[in-house]
C-alpha cells in the first residue's frame, strides 16, 4: 500500500515506482488532485464552523440583552446546511484517497531489480549441489500417493480440489518439520513463538494489505460478525501490535508462528495445479520482525539468513532470488524467495 506522505513529498518517485510495478502512474495525479480538493474544502469548512461559533455567541448575547435573534439563527441554520454539505464532500474525498492508498502497491526499494515479471527475478546466491538422478524422478504427488503418505483424491471427495490428506509417515513428517522450524527459530535465533488466531477481522486484513486489493483471494466467513481465514500468520502476528505505540527500546521484536494458511485463489489455471504447491490450505512457519525503518533492510538480510539456516540443516539445495518490480508482492518493498530444488522439475 502507498504512503500518503510519500506521495505528497516525492510524487515523481512514486510515479516511477508504479510504472516499474506495472501499475498506473496516473494515480499519483489523481491522489494529488483529490488531496488538494480536500485541503481547500477543509479550509472552507473550518472557516464556516468558526463563523457558526461566533454567531452562536451572538445569539446568546442578543437573547441575554432581550433582543430578537431570529435573523442570526436563520443564518446559523444556513451555515449548518453548508457545513453538512462540506462534511459530506470531505467524507467522499477521504474515501477516494483511502482507496488509492490501500489499493496500490508499495514503493520498491532502490536495490530491487526492475523487470516486467518473474522472468526478470535475479539470482543472488545458491547453496548445495542437487543430486542429479540418471532415471527420471517421480513428481512428488505420484511418489506421495505411491508411498501412501499423501492422498489428494480423498481430500477432493471430502472438501474439493486443491486439498490434501497427509497420512501416516507423511503426517508425522509434516508435524516434525513444523516442530523443527519452530525450535530452530525460537531456541537458536531468539524469535518469540506465538500461536495466533487462525481467523481475523476486516481491520486486520486491511492492516497488512490483503484488503481491499485481494478480497477475492480470501476465504470470508459470514455470520454474526465477518471473519477471514488467514492467508498467512503474518496477518495476525503483525496486527498483534496494531494501534499501539511501541517504545524504541523494545525494538527489534522477533516473532515466529506456525499456522495453517488459507487462500481462495491458489494459482493460475493450468499452472502448478497438481501436488502441494498451489493448495487452498497449507502449513507454514512464519518469521516476523518489527524494527526501525533505517534498520529494516539489515533485518531483512538477517531474517533471510535465518530461513536459509533451516534449509541448510535439512541439506536441501536452494537458491535465493531477488524478486523484480513486476513480481514483487503487493505490500513489499523488497522480497527474497528461497527456491528449493525439485528433482523432477529441474529446478
Amino acid at each position: 500500500m502507498l504512503d500518503a506522505k510519500e506521495i505528497r513529498a516525492n510524487p515523481d518517485l512514486v510515479r516511477k515506482s508504479l510504472s516499474d510495478r506495472n501499475s498506473d502512474p496516473g494515480l499519483v495525479d489523481q491522489f494529488l488532485r483529490a488531496d488538494e480538493r480536500r485541503r481547500s474544502s477543509l479550509q472552507v469548512a473550518e472557516e464556516k464552523k468558526s463563523l457558526r461559533n461566533r454567531e452562536s455567541q451572538s445569539v446568546s448575547r442578543i437573547k441575554k440583552e432581550g433582543g430578537d435573534a431570529e435573523e442570526v439563527m436563520q443564518q446559523m441554520r444556513i451555515l449548518g446546511d453548508e457545513i453538512k454539505e462540506l462534511d459530506d464532500i470531505l467524507r467522499s474525498i477521504d474515501e477516494e484517497l483511502t482507496d488509492i492508498v490501500l489499493s496500490r502497491p508499495n514503493v520498491p526499494h532502490a536495490t530491487v531489480p526492475i523487470g516486467k515479471d518473474e522472468e526478470t527475478n535475479q539470482e543472488v546466491r545458491r547453496w548445495g549441489e542437487p543430486q542429479i538422478r540418471q532415471e527420471a524422478a517421480l513428481p512428488h504427488w505420484d511418489l506421495g500417493e505411491a508411498l501412501q503418505i499423501l492422498d489428494f483424491e480423498r481430500a477432493a471427495k471430502v472438501t474439493g480440489a486443491r486439498f490434501v490428506f497427509y497420512r501416516g509417515a507423511g503426517a508425522r513428517l509434516e508435524r516434525a518439520l513444523i516442530s523443527f522450524m519452530l525450535d530452530l527459530h525460537t531456541l537458536t535465533h531468539q524469535y518469540e513463538e506465538l500461536i495466533p488466531p487462525f481467523m481475523v477481522n476486516q481491520d486486520s486484513m486491511i492492516g497488512t494489505g490483503q484488503l481491499p486489493k485481494f478480497a477475492d483471494d480470501m476465504f470470508r466467513l459470514d455470520g454474526n460478525q465477518a471473519y477471514y481465514l488467514i492467508p498467512t500468520a503474518e496477518v495476525p502476528v503483525t496486527n498483534f501490535y496494531r494501534e499501539e505505540i511501541l517504545d524504541v527500546a523494545q525494538l527489534p521484536i522477533y516473532h515466529c508462528a506456525y499456522t495453517p494458511c488459507f487462500r481462495a485463489e491458489a494459482g493460475s489455471a493450468g499452472r502448478d495445479t497438481r501436488g502441494l504447491i498451489r493448495q487452498h490450505q497449507f502449513n507454514k512457519v512464519e518469521l516476523v520482525k518489527l524494527t526501525l525503518p533505517e534498520q529494516s533492510y539489515d533485518e531483512l538480510e538477517a531474517l533471510t539468513a535465518d530461513a536459509e539456516g533451516g534449509l541448510k540443516q535439512l541439506e536441501l539445495p536452494y537458491r535465493v532470488m531477488a524478486l523484480s518490480t513486476g513480481d514483487l508482492g503487493f505490500c513489499s518493498a523488497k522480497t527474497y524467495d528461497l527456491e528449493v530444488w525439485f528433482p523432477n522439475a529441474g529446478m
